[in-house]
């Protein structure tokens, strides 16, 4: 309840039930799928592809792009195919 808080409510202005719900949602979606957890050496609780070998991880050389989640308040990154 705190991250959830911390990282995202206290940043975002609420308009109304359907709009927290769409918050917390895509919230929720980027914790588990996409955010590093240190707990778990930072891995994701859910990872949305098959896991990477350590040369996968390493590979320095593929292009980075942005993607912006709830409006720009936070920001994920994807290597480009």
């Amino acid at each position: 309840m705190r991250t959830v808080r911390a990282e995202c409510l206290d940043w975002t202005l609420i308009w109304n039930r359907h709009h927290l719900q769409r918050v917390l949602t895509t919230y929720l979606r980027h914790y588990n799928t996409a955010r590093p957890h240190r707990g778990i050496n930072l891995a994701v609780p859910v990872p949305v592809s098959a896991p990477q070998s350590a040369a996968e991880r390493t590979d320095l050389t593929g292009h980075i792009q942005p993607a912006d989640v709830l409006d720009g308040l936070i920001h994920e990154y994807h290597r480009a195919a």
